[in-house]
């Protein structure tokens, strides 16, 4: 149905682990101390991009008395006891576990600091063992953040795999724009609050990673007998 991938590259927050509602959880209590509401327009406009670049915007859009540094000291304080307990989004490893079961090389490609990432999956070990690149959003590497292609072009050149093979599943409108600038096809699936229609350049767009079939993209069918 849709062109054959070789390579698949994933982002993490809000699309394999959950710690999207433990952000939106911690900045509606912060923006909530100055009279402010962390609302849907809110969460779409920070959604994706790098830690400083979303404070930045953030603080500018509700006009908080703060620099963005110091709305990360206050959210972070908030934030970073949560992160051990993000869970892990429904169909996310049985995917991550068949590709690799059938030698499909797999990266992540995270606006996460080094340090965040560390935090966010300590109790996710065993299945990122399943990943042969892992690029983050502090590598030295990257110039420009999602939006910009930067991330998934060196996820790819990491992974030696050609751009136009590579899919890559995303949840927000940066890293979907992101993906499409490096010349990549793309999967989105966003948080059920989003207006689908903003996601209509995506290839494909699901409810679900549950609802992802491989058979669509030329990869071995669930079905399929694995072969070790």
């Amino acid at each position: 149905m849709f062109k054959s991938i070789t390579h698949v590259i994933y982002d993490m927050d809000g699309l394999l682990l959950d710690t999207e509602s433990l952000h939106e959880q911690v900045n509606s209590e912060v923006v909530n101390r100055y009279g402010k509401t962390f609302d849907r327009s809110a969460k779409m406009a920070i959604a994706g991009r790098p830690t400083l670049d979303s404070a930045r915007i953030l603080v500018d859009l509700l006009q908080l008395p703060l620099t963005a540094t110091e709305y990360l000291v206050e959210r972070n304080k908030l934030l970073y006891p949560l992160y051990s307990s993000a869970k892990v989004l429904p169909g996310t490893v049985e995917l991550i576990q068949h590709l690799a079961n059938h030698h499909i090389p797999q990266a992540i490609a995270s606006s996460s600091s080094r340090h965040h990432f560390e935090m966010k999956t300590i109790n996710h070990q065993q299945w990122l063992k399943l990943f042969e690149i892992t690029t983050l959003g502090d590598d030295p590497e990257i110039e420009l953040g999602k939006p910009a292609p930067d991330i998934f072009l060196l996820a790819a050149k990491r992974l030696k795999a050609n751009p136009e093979q590579c899919l890559v599943f995303e949840d927000s409108v940066a890293g979907m724009q992101a993906a499409i600038a490096a010349g990549m096809s793309v999967v989105v699936i966003p948080d059920a609050v989003f207006d689908f229609r903003l996601f209509e350049a995506a290839d494909q767009i699901l409810g679900s990673m549950t609802k992802f079939d491989p058979q669509d993209w030329g990869l071995p069918g669930y079905e399929a007998i694995t072969q070790d």
